[in-house]
């Protein structure tokens, strides 16, 4: 497939997006083999849209010494959900958690604790999948609040799609999220929008342009729009793939 060059409102829209998880459902990798995929990721040419490796708390102790790149601790189990712990070369307890919550009345309990929240966008079932009014709740929520979050689970393509929510064969499909419908609806609310439902919501890739500025139909964002809530409040999204997000993006001809 032939390159097509990355526009610069969609450069500052992805860099830095990608927090891999590829030990997580459903491409639940074994640890060697999943380290292995981001260190070939951070070396190519798309190592710009890789941000952490996410792995749980059980994990930590078995990743290799060497291992030089950021790392997303689950601190919670897969029951519980109740927060990731980000950290650089070390992990800090003073460092802020993520925090998943499904009630949006404790995102403030949430920034008083100087912590950051979390939304969980999908799931291996249909019903994990919130509908697009829930996602701009709480993109609306922590907006208002100026709270930073990121987002996890069934983002591996960019626009609203149906798509097999697992990697079997005969895997059961559903409506997942986009992601850059989530990051699109996330900058704009940063600055001020609040009708991003229907972002949130949109299955047609062509209403979205990127340009010198990223456009969603009739409403754009300028690079330093982007870039300031890219750094000030949607930090990231968790994916167990690379390789699809950018191959979808590759389809579209914005890769």
């Amino acid at each position: 497939m032939k390159e097509t060059a990355t526009s610069p409102a969609l450069k500052a829209l992805l860099t830095g997006f990608i927090d891999y998880a590829g030990l997580f459902p459903p491409a639940k990798l074994e640890l060697d083999k999943a380290l292995s995929n981001f260190e070939q990721y951070r070396q190519g040419q798309y190592a710009w849209m890789l941000r952490w490796f996410v792995l749980g708390a059980a994990e930590l102790e078995h990743t290799p010494a060497k291992f030089d790149g950021c790392l997303s601790v689950i601190a919670a189990d897969d029951k519980a959900r109740a927060a990731t712990i980000e950290s650089t070369a070390i992990l800090s307890a003073s460092r802020p958690v993520y925090c998943e919550v499904t009630d949006l009345g404790k995102l403030e309990t949430v920034k008083a604790a100087g912590n950051y929240a979390k939304i969980r966008t999908g799931g291996l079932k249909p019903e994990a999948i919130p509908e697009p009014r829930m996602v701009a709740d709480f993109i609306k929520a922590c907006a208002k609040l100026r709270l930073p979050f990121k987002a996890t689970a069934g983002l591996h393509h960019p626009i609203r799609s149906i798509q097999p929510l697992t990697y079997e064969a005969d895997a059961q499909k559903a409506t997942m999220h986009g992601f850059i419908n989530v990051l699109m609806a996330a900058c704009l609310a940063w600055r001020g929008e609040e009708n991003i439902e229907p972002i949130i919501a949109e299955t047609e890739a062509n209403s979205f342009r990127f340009e010198d500025r990223a456009h969603w139909r009739n409403l754009s964002l300028s690079q330093d729009e982007i870039a300031a809530a890219r750094k000030d409040f949607i930090h990231s999204v968790g994916s167990c793939s690379f390789e699809e997000p950018v191959q979808d993006l590759k389809a579209l001809g914005w890769l």
